[in-house]
């Protein structure tokens, strides 16, 4: 099945629309609290793509929208994590959000920084470290400058190699969506 392919070429007709910014922001922002899937690079690569010389404005906005969205879960985690436990316990999310609390005792602030960074759900993080009363204005800056690395290293890939990794992803995105799809039910094993 080219699911996939279908997707990519879909994403790459909707990042030349008018309103292709607005939904980069909505994603970005949403995706770090709420949102389990599109992550933001989905949609900052093909926009990247399309117009290379506004990758990096594109970048900008991806990060300050996500971790405008990571202060939502940050405050989330301080005010409504006693509202939202039954429902976070019926989406069995109660296991990832304690062993997250076990990595921010043992790493501290470093947890952001590779949550922020990584495809690790950033979303689980912010919460947490809310729940967990983290110093709010660390939390910020950490969250900055990973989202911001992450985001800007896409704009930078997507400019330097843009036509090159459109060719190549075309050819092979729909082995590399069932890879990812494999690592990323690998990953919540291993958390769960």
């Amino acid at each position: 099945m080219r699911i996939f392919s279908k997707l990519y070429h879909k994403s790459l007709d909707w990042a030349q629309s008018k309103y292709a910014i607005y939904w980069l922001s909505i994603i970005s922002f949403l995706e770090a609290f709420v949102l389990p899937y599109p992550p933001p690079d989905v949609i900052l690569a093909p926009m990247s793509l399309k117009q290379p010389n506004k990758a990096y404005h594109y970048a900008l906005i991806c990060t300050l929208a996500s971790v405008l969205g990571g202060v939502g879960g940050y405050l989330i985690g301080v005010y409504a994590y006693d509202f939202l436990l039954p429902f976070l316990q019926e989406l069995n999310y109660l296991p990832i959000l304690d062993k997250a609390k076990i990595w921010f005792a043992d790493y501290g602030i470093w947890v952001i920084a590779v949550a922020g960074f990584s495809p690790i759900p950033y979303k689980i993080f912010t919460i947490a470290a809310g729940v967990l009363s983290m110093a709010l204005l660390p939390f910020v800056l950490i969250s900055l400058i990973a989202r911001g690395a992450r985001y800007y290293l896409v704009a930078f890939l997507v400019k330097k190699f843009g036509h090159q990794a459109d060719h190549w992803l075309k050819k092979h995105i729909d082995r590399l969506g069932y890879i990812l799809i494999a690592i990323v039910i690998l990953g919540i094993w291993y958390v769960g």
